[in-house]
């Protein structure tokens, strides 16, 4: 049983207390399957996007051994060619619901694992873990197209998808670098994927016409800073755009323009962006605006409908809105494992192309 006092690094004023950070934790072990896969929630299925950051959320809160489960969960279920199922009922890997293949689920086991390993200093794990990650990354890095742009998915048919979507693509720019991290604690250097880094950044940064239109969407608006390819005034000037569109003060962040309805996992990720940007009082602010959200016990409702019949909707409490909960709360308290995965400071930028197109 978690308690306050392993939890008390996870206390955020007017956001958790001790006593409700032990709460969450304990919810989320609680929906962790016995062979360590992690649902949205117990009888609904399981995307290993979300079950990592489940993970990175246990692995935040000190439960090392149960975030060490999900990963060989991943280890134990991967693809022959590197990939994993979009999606599986309840974690059953016999049974997937959705046989798309789509690359930034796949690229994302390298953040959970460069953060498993900043938190316990486990180079055994590393060592199990790499030919993971590096069969993941090579799988994603096949579909990466000569701008730079990866495409999203490929079907489940083997037929690959050629249309770049930017949140995926900033997601997998900051499982690259991490990727690149990993490489370098092996001392297994890897230049084509440095190349491929920085030609995703690029692209990123320099060339919006070269992903799909989904700017209606809040994570396409702050994903290119949490994901790292965006700093500085650049990142600014991106989240300034876009605050009066998707910020619904004291309710929290738009999951999409024009509905009504403020999603907890958007808001975390942008309080975890602005974080990133150092602008904490405004992070804080928003991970108090969802305040409402929160469960009996301890879990935190998908999103709120805050016109018409104003409800709680979809009627559900997902591991991945707790979890990125954990991650920001953790990232402002300093955690430092959190902190170096998400800041990027340490992590290895890639080789940006010198020509301009």
């Amino acid at each position: 049983m978690t308690t306050p006092e392993q939890t008390e690094h996870l206390v955020l004023p007017g956001v958790l207390t001790a006593e409700q950070a032990a709460e969450t934790v304990a919810a989320l072990l609680a929906a962790q399957c016995e062979d360590g896969a992690l649902p949205w929630f117990r009888g609904h299925h399981l995307d290993p996007w979300d079950h990592t950051e489940a993970a990175m959320a246990l692995d935040a809160a000190g439960e090392h051994a149960a975030a060490e489960r999900a990963y060989d969960w991943l280890a134990r279920h991967q693809n022959e060619d590197g990939s994993w199922y979009a999606a599986y009922h309840d974690g059953d890997p016999e049974q997937p619901t959705d046989r798309g293949l789509e690359t930034n689920f796949c690229a994302y086991v390298a953040v959970g694992v460069w953060h498993h390993y900043l938190a316990t200093g486990d180079d055994a794990f590393v060592d199990r873990m790499w030919p993971t990650v590096y069969a993941a990354v090579e799988f994603v890095l096949r579909l990466q197209q000569p701008g730079g742009q990866i495409g999203w998915k490929r079907e489940a048919d083997g037929t690959p998808v050629e249309d770049a979507l930017l949140t995926g693509c900033s997601s997998i720019h900051q499982a690259l670098r991490c990727a690149l991290a990993l490489a370098e604690q092996r001392e297994e250097p890897q230049p084509d994927w440095e190349l491929a880094t920085g030609a995703l950044a690029h692209a990123i940064r320099n060339h919006p016409e070269r992903f799909l239109d989904k700017s209606r969407y809040s994570m396409d608006w702050y994903y290119p800073v949490l994901g790292g390819a965006l700093t500085g005034a650049a990142a600014k000037d991106r989240i300034e755009e876009g605050w009066d569109r998707f910020v619904v003060p004291g309710l929290g962040v738009r999951c999409v323009l024009p509905n009504p309805w403020v999603t907890g996992g958007e808001s975390c990720e942008l309080a975890l962006a602005l974080w990133v940007m150092g602008e904490s009082d405004r992070a804080l602010e928003i991970l108090q605006s969802i305040r409402h959200l929160r469960a009996d016990n301890g879990m935190y409702w998908t999103g709120y409908v805050f016109e018409g019949n104003r409800a709680f909707w979809p009627e559900e409490l997902t591991t991945w809105t707790a979890g990125s909960l954990l991650l920001a709360v953790a990232a402002l308290g300093g955690d430092e494992a959190t902190t170096a995965v998400f800041s990027g400071e340490r992590l290895p930028r890639g080789l940006e192309p010198d020509c301009c197109g």
